[in-house]
């Protein structure tokens, strides 16, 4: 029996995984965070009234041959000092198919079908919601790309409107799954508006897959500086409920000192954990070396997508 997958998020750490994913099975279901507002996804937000494309296109190029001369035109990105400067072709395309079709969901899966992706890739909402941020020093602030760049820490994060709703499609993925993926990626930008969205984190909790957090390498700046695994897993727990993850997955990896340095430099360290503290809070530990290092540090796909089968046949669905 073929491994069901649902791997929740976005940003690059979303799409790296699917990449690796990929090799492992064809059933998978990438569900994908729609508020950025940011890059040329922000703008066509602005100039077009569409949800942001930028997350689904490099899922969507990510579940693709990655051979595909349309996977490569997807991808591309336009150059000059024009008003297509800055914009990728993927998210103009699905832009036009979502005025051709009158929706967004169906504007997502005539793209899948283009690109003959192995899988589907569904927005975690179609409503037009937006990122919001209550800080540590009580500061509400809004916009997905800006939340980093306050010199107070995130306290929690929140969708407006609150009252959005998921796919039903989604759901019916996760009631299936044998395994439910959160992350890698960025924790409060990325995964955490996937379980922001309501119904999604319950969905969760009732799914018999095994629940499963692929914690990120590195810190972030502004957004995760100086947080530990246990502090990634804390957050997702105050946000989501205690038993959304069962399983995390931490990197074993020895950062180069040029790396290191130079992400020091930006504020940002490898995320240091501590395994048993992490079993005290009732989660199994997969310690493995997932790093690709090369002029950045990321997970590397097929790595990645090996231990999230190893995982999984650990904890079968429990039927």
């Amino acid at each position: 029996m073929e491994l069901k997958v649902v791997a929740l998020g976005g940003g690059t750490g979303l799409s790296t995984l699917l990449r690796g994913l990929k090799h492992v099975t064809d059933d998978i279901t990438a569900i994908v965070a729609v508020s950025d507002d940011g890059g040329s996804s922000g703008r066509l937000r602005v100039e077009m009234g569409v949800l942001p494309p930028g997350d689904i296109r490099n899922c969507l190029v990510a579940l693709a041959d990655s051979e595909s001369l349309m996977a490569e035109l997807f991808s591309y990105r336009f150059t000059g000092t024009g008003s297509l400067a800055g914009h990728s072709f993927g998210n103009l395309f699905i832009a036009a198919m979502s005025e051709i079709t009158g929706d967004f969901e169906l504007a997502v899966k005539r793209s899948s079908e283009v690109l003959a992706i192995r899988g589907r890739v569904l927005p975690a909402t179609c409503d037009d919601c937006s990122l919001g941020a209550i800080l540590a020093d009580g500061r509400r602030v809004m916009g997905e790309s800006v939340l980093a760049s306050y010199d107070s820490p995130i306290e929690r994060v929140f969708l407006s409107p609150a009252d959005c709703h998921p796919l039903p499609e989604a759901l019916d993925a996760i009631e299936q799954a044998d395994a439910i993926v959160l992350g890698p990626g960025s924790l409060y930008t990325s995964v955490m508006p996937t379980l922001l969205v309501p119904g999604m984190p319950e969905a969760i909790k009732r799914s018999r897959a095994v629940k499963v957090y692929a914690c990120n390498v590195m810190t972030e700046s502004g957004e995760t500086t100086g947080y530990t695994a246990q502090r990634h897993l804390e957050a997702l727990r105050a946000h989501a409920g205690p038993d959304i993850v069962e399983w995390i997955i931490v990197s074993t990896s020895t950062i180069s000192d040029e790396l290191r340095r130079r992400y020091l430099e930006e504020g940002a360290e490898p995320v240091e954990y501590d395994a048993d503290a992490l079993r005290a809070m009732g989660v199994g530990v997969m310690e493995v070396d997932v790093s690709s290092q090369t002029e950045i540090v990321r997970h590397d796909p097929m790595r990645l997508a090996l231990a999230v089968a190893e995982v999984a046949l650990k904890s079968p669905r429990r039927r």
